[in-house]
């Protein structure tokens, strides 16, 4: 049985999660409309997986008996300054996503919750990875100055992203 703290921060982090794919598909849409379709696919799979993220907390809060509370989703952002400033916010998103999981830890830590830290491990190396990425395509997109010839490539590159659920190796 959850304990009513880490109930009510599981169900903040599925409110995030949702908002977080809410926000990937607005930057999809974005890249769509500036016609890179590379770019707008890479961010359709990140809202892929923010759903998927955000249906595996909601399933382990059922299954430690605790109660979903689902609650609106705040609006998100629609317009941005190139395809650099939207991987440079993503980068941003995904620190902040880091520090809430981090406290989502720290909340499992201080209530001795071990199932909710074995559960919540996962999410913590996820992230690392997550800003790794996201480096990587922000440094490549400087490199190109965000357009031409090279910005064609990346966005080819960003195209070949496919969607794997990999919460469905998660505990």
């Amino acid at each position: 049985m959850l304990k009513k703290r880490m109930e009510d921060e599981l169900n903040k982090q599925i409110n995030a999660e949702y908002w977080s794919a809410y926000f990937y598909l607005s930057m999809s849409a974005y890249c769509a409309g500036v016609g890179l379709a590379g770019a707008a696919n890479w961010m359709r799979v990140q809202y892929r997986e923010e759903i998927a993220h955000a249906l595996k907390f909601f399933d382990y809060v059922i299954e430690r008996g605790g109660k979903v509370e689902l609650k609106p989703i705040s609006e998100v952002p629609n317009e941005w300054n190139g395809i650099i400033d939207v991987f440079e916010e993503t980068l941003k998103h995904e620190q902040i996503v880091t520090s809430l999981i981090n406290n989502l830890m720290d909340v499992a830590i201080e209530e001795k919750d071990h199932a909710a830290k074995s559960f919540l491990q996962w999410y913590v190396d996820e992230q690392v990875e997550e800003e790794a990425n996201v480096k990587t395509i922000i440094d490549q997109l400087q490199m190109v100055d965000g357009k031409g010839n090279g910005l064609f490539m990346i966005d080819k590159d960003l195209g070949l992203r496919v969607f794997v659920d990999s919460t469905l190796t998660v505990n």
